[in-house]
């Protein structure tokens, strides 16, 4: 994502926004789930709010992780930084939070440059930009995503 150094332009456009991970068919491997990624290259094309594009991405009745690579801006200066989220909503099966919850550490040793971690439990904690915004920087974030709070 944002942590490789990206030259040129087409680099830069195929730098993901967002990527969800999920469990392999046996259980036993964390892996990235297929189509469920925006690019940097997508937004303004296919994507026009990336925020909004990743919220939709999440299934309503499993858990996943994921990392966004959120773009915001303080009174002070633009920022980016890599949220890593635990999506947990309460229709999950009990044995998928199990072992997504007991499979958390794990995958987040394997990332470096996470700067914020959110559990979220249903789609009313993550609809709202100003909820990841206060994750961010509290109420000093006055944009998210080029989109004013």
């Amino acid at each position: 994502m944002k942590v490789r150094k990206s030259s040129t332009q087409e680099e830069v456009r195929k730098r993901k926004k967002a990527v969800l991970f999920c469990l392999s068919e046996d259980r036993k491997k964390i892996i990235v789930e297929e189509g469920k990624q925006i690019l940097v290259g997508d937004i303004g094309e296919t994507v026009d709010d990336p925020y909004g594009c990743f919220v939709k991405l999440l299934p309503p009745n499993d858990c996943r992780y994921a990392l966004y690579d959120a773009t915001y801006e303080t009174k002070e200066s633009k920022k980016e930084d890599l949220v890593f989220i635990f999506w947990a909503p309460e229709s999950a099966p009990l044995k998928s939070k199990m072992i997504y919850a007991s499979s958390k550490d794990a995958i987040k040793k394997k990332f470096t440059g996470i700067k914020h971690e959110w559990q979220v439990n249903g789609l009313d904690d993550i609809q709202d930009r100003r909820t990841l915004a206060e994750k961010l920087g509290g109420n000093v974030v006055v944009s998210l995503e080029g989109k004013p709070l």
